[in-house]
């Protein structure tokens, strides 16, 4: 998407001339099955991803399912749908454990950094946009806010309240799981058993006003020290975290969608209550189709900062993590993440890292040779059935590990006909481009890396290794070398600076 909101042109397909247009299957998590993909209103697609909670930076399981989604979002385009890309940005109502106690997790962080909460909320949204930036992922087209749309989460609330399947008590409203559940099936996105779910949760404290274990806040009274909070029919206090996405894609998409996305772990709760809070409202379920990405490990392990194998996108570019050889550039980064599907887990390692940035170069430097053959007479090459196997991967629950297996097809169809033992008609040559310009660049989002950025890059790794060094100088009482080595570092413009946290520096 440009800059001034329009799309690009190389997206813009006609749906019913498109050679390739044969049928897309999306696995649905409501259906556990592949389905044919049909649009409600086509070309005309909404799609709503939950996004993230600012109150820290993002990490990199977010990370996967945004540009997850981002590949999804591209595809649909370059097919020629006209898609409403819905990501919202959750500033207030998300507590500790995702439950409906504890503390507000922005304003947990506000009163710990001593600051208004709207400055951490801007803070992290910055910082969540210049990593999405950096991935080269593009906006959605509407990024709405919990804060901004108060206003329809207390009408759908009301709304719940008078359908008789929402209750108020003591200014905070709950949702009447097991009411609903006697004409709706609460489990559809699971398939749990309701029984299994009840005989799992145990009590909480200060829950006991609920009528039932399940039941979870639309609405939630606000204690005098809670920092973000509103006027409402039911008194002063702020929104439960799952209202605030059933309020902005009613608002934005409709009662009825195509595509919601999300993390797995969203499954099991978040999006489970979406679901019965829409059906309360206005008796449809939101989307037809539910997606959601995996999880990722390191090393085999559930990344987890308690395991402390977990690490975050800049730290992941720069390779200062005590986990990482070195650093990987964005790119790198965004093309390992698409060697496995996004349904898979997701290991990180160092070599597998390692081999991501191989292939991701053989795939650019192949594009440059491509730029370099000479057409022949005759072909030996099947260049067309080989973009009909690129679209064949798409097609197939967007799946880039096979388009990628096809892509490196095209690196030794290049290869071969560099090297003279194959040849390639002009048409070849300019099919392979649209292949590339389709498929590597649009579509998967990859770019050449810039300059600036790899040697950005490659100035972090060196950092990394010179203040090893000197810490290690440091250890073995060596002042007179720590000394020289951050006096020379100042004669370079470049600031060490020692704190109680560690050594920072900066140009």
């Amino acid at each position: 998407m440009k800059k001034d909101g329009t799309i690009p042109s190389f997206f813009l397909l006609n749906l019913e001339s498109n050679i390739f247009m044969e049928k897309l299957f999306i696995y649905n998590t409501l259906s556990r099955t592949k389905e044919e993909f049909k649009a409600i209103n086509a070309p005309f697609l909404g799609m709503y991803v939950c996004g993230p909670t600012v109150y820290s930076d993002v990490h990199l399981g977010n990370c996967r399912t945004f540009m997850s989604f981002d590949i999804i979002y591209r595809y649909l385009l370059h097919l020629g749908y006209k898609v409403r890309y819905v990501r919202n940005i959750t500033d207030a109502g998300h507590l500790e454990g995702d439950a409906d106690v504890g503390e507000d997790k922005i304003s947990k962080k506000a009163k710990l950094a001593q600051l208004e909460p709207m400055e951490i909320v801007q803070k992290y949204t910055v910082g969540f946009r210049d990593i999405m930036a950096m991935f080269n992922t593009l906006p959605p087209s509407i990024e709405p806010t919990a804060t901004g749309h108060i206003i329809e989460q207390q009408e759908i609330t009301k709304k719940i309240i008078s359908n008789g399947l929402a209750y108020e008590h003591n200014g905070t409203v709950y949702f009447d799981v097991e009411k609903f559940a006697k004409t709706n099936n609460y489990t559809a996105l699971t398939n749990r058993k309701l029984e299994e779910l009840l005989e799992n949760t145990r009590e909480l404290d200060g829950q006991e006003e609920k009528k039932g274990r399940l039941d979870f806040a639309l609405w939630i009274k606000a204690k005098p020290e809670h920092l973000m909070k509103w006027p409402s029919p039911w008194g002063v206090g702020f929104p439960g975290w799952h209202i605030e996405c059933s309020a902005m894609s009613t608002k934005y998409l409709g009662e009825q969608f195509d595509i919601h996305g999300g993390g797995m772990d969203l499954q099991a709760t978040h999006h489970t209550n979406e679901i019965a809070q829409n059906i309360a409202y206005c008796g449809k379920s939101p989307a037809n189709y539910w997606l959601h990405t995996n999880m990722l490990t390191v090393n085999g392990q559930k990344m987890s900062k308690s395991l402390g194998n977990s690490f975050l996108p800049m730290e992941l570019f720069t390779g200062n993590h005590p986990l990482l050889k070195k650093g990987f550039s964005p790119m790198a980064v965004r093309f390992f993440m698409m060697q496995t599907h996004y349904r898979s887990t997701l290991d990180f390692s160092n070599d597998a890292l390692e081999a991501a940035e191989k292939a991701y170069n053989r795939l650019m430097e192949s594009y440059k040779t491509l730029q370099l053959l000479k057409a022949s007479v005759t072909s030996s090459e099947n260049v067309p059935a080989l973009e009909r196997e690129c679209y064949n991967a798409m097609n197939d629950d967007f799946n880039t590990p096979v388009l990628i297996a096809s892509l490196f097809d095209a690196i030794r169809m290049i290869n071969s006909a560099y090297d003279k033992k194959a040849t390639l008609t002009q048409a070849d040559i300019d099919l392979l481009n649209n292949i590339y310009q389709h498929f590597v660049f649009d579509i998967m989002g990859l770019k050449k890396e810039e300059e600036t950025g790899k040697a950005n890059v490659a100035l972090e790794g060196v950092m990394k290794l010179v203040l090893e060094l000197r810490d290690k100088a440091k250890v073995n009482k060596d002042f007179a070398t720590s000394d020289d080595i951050r006096n020379k570092l100042t004669a370079a413009h470049i600031q060490v600076k020692d704190s109680k946290d560690g050594v920072t520096w900066s140009i």
